[in-house]
């Protein structure tokens, strides 16, 4: 089963917006996405989201088994991570890149749990979280889309994940969607 894990930052809800409604109604994989929205915020990005997009959109829950099908969005001051038994887990670990969620932290957990079935996708944002995870997922087989800078509203981001990790696919959000839409299978 195709997993996709998405990052953003600054710039990142409209990018959100602008790739979730092009994906599949009732596409077969979970998307899980961690967003520095700031604290208090997750409800509201997960709302906003859910008003554009054809797939389920909810707060990822601690002990949740991660469905495919749904849009799982990362809740304010948790970091997300995967467990081996493909349920969700939170920590109050320290922030990181003073982020928590840490787009990193879902990224390397994510990787360690599905290798090669993990696609990894970096949108806008003003940081260099997601860099090192995007290359852990690389690393373990999976594949890197970044949005691309020129179009990203903060590139600091996708560019940072270009340098440190390279992409399998740099491209505007409405490509990116194309690709998503491409990798999973019924």
């Amino acid at each position: 089963m195709t997993v996709i894990v998405i990052g953003s930052s600054a710039g990142g809800p409209q990018a959100l917006h602008d790739l979730l409604p092009l994906l599949k109604p009732g596409l077969a994989a979970p998307l899980i996405i961690v967003s520095h929205v700031g604290e208090n915020m997750g409800d509201l990005l997960t709302e906003g989201l859910a008003r554009t997009c054809t797939l389920p959109v909810r707060i990822a829950a601690e002990r949740m088994p991660v469905e495919p099908g749904v849009v799982h969005v990362a809740p304010s001051g948790y970091h997300l991570l995967i467990e081996p038994d493909r349920r969700f887990a939170y920590s109050v670990d320290e922030r990181i890149r003073f982020s928590r969620p840490s787009i990193d932290v879902l990224f390397v957990s994510a990787a360690e749990v599905y290798r090669d079935e993990l696609v990894g996708v970096v949108l806008s944002g003003a940081n260099a979280d997601g860099a090192e995870g995007l290359r852990t997922i690389r690393r373990l087989g999976g594949l890197a889309l970044v949005q691309d800078p020129n179009e990203a509203i903060v590139p600091t981001m996708p560019l940072a994940a270009i340098e440190q990790a390279g992409a399998d696919i740099c491209a505007p959000t409405a490509i990116l969607a194309a690709h998503i839409n491409s990798y999973v299978r019924p």
